[in-house]
């Protein structure tokens, strides 16, 4: 797993990195751009909202939402992803933290109609993954929606098929969803496939 070190070099080439991978289809990022225009438009049919994005990055998406009018709150591992974000989106309020260790205690003080995680969470074990999201449900508006965008299957044959066509760029320090099996813990969550390593996971209040 990246440090923090590792994450503030990387902030500068990140956006063009995601974007080789995507355009050629490729693990890991094959299907950003639709993963993002989902979940945009998901957020932005709610007027106003209240947003709060984990691991935010350099704001891709979420400096779109600001500019749509969406209040957004957020959380990143990086300061550099943290100052980059930042110029994109004067007015949002940004807070430092590891998210492995939850919530920056600010962003417990509000409620959020969507919180969104794009890329973020497969940096969590599966049971942190369990740990972190269900206290999370309990900071959304009523009809509120937590979405994730991340590489993500639907059944484990699909992930260890799709190790298979990575090879050595395989990352095994990430730790990336299996839909059947977290919906044993969260009966209500919801699946998008939307490329043959990613989607768009949707788990309400």
């Amino acid at each position: 797993m990246l440090d923090q070190t590792g994450f503030d070099l990387w902030a500068d080439d990140y956006d063009r990195s995601v974007g080789v991978s995507d355009e050629g289809n490729t693990y890991p990022f094959a299907g950003y751009k639709d993963v993002l225009s989902r979940i945009f438009q998901t957020v932005l049919a709610k007027p106003h909202a209240t947003v709060l994005d984990i691991g935010f990055g350099t704001g891709t998406l979420t400096a779109k939402l600001y500019e749509h009018g969406c209040v957004i709150y957020g959380q990143d591992f990086s300061t550099r992803m943290i100052e980059l974000a930042g110029e994109k989106m004067p007015g949002a309020h940004l807070y430092q933290g590891d998210f492995a260790q939850g919530l920056a205690e600010p962003l417990l003080h509000h409620s959020y109609d969507f919180i969104i995680a794009i890329y973020s969470l497969h940096h969590l074990t599966d049971d942190q993954k369990v740990a972190f999201l269900r206290p999370l449900q309990g900071c959304l508006k009523e009809n509120g929606q937590i979405l994730i965008g991340d590489v993500a299957f639907t059944t484990r044959k699909q992930l260890e098929r799709c190790r298979e066509m990575a090879g050595e760029a395989w990352d095994d320090e990430e730790f990336y969803f299996v839909f059947e099996e977290l919906q044993r813990v969260f009966p209500a969550l919801s699946f998008t496939q939307v490329s043959h390593c990613a989607g768009v996971l949707t788990l309400p209040r």
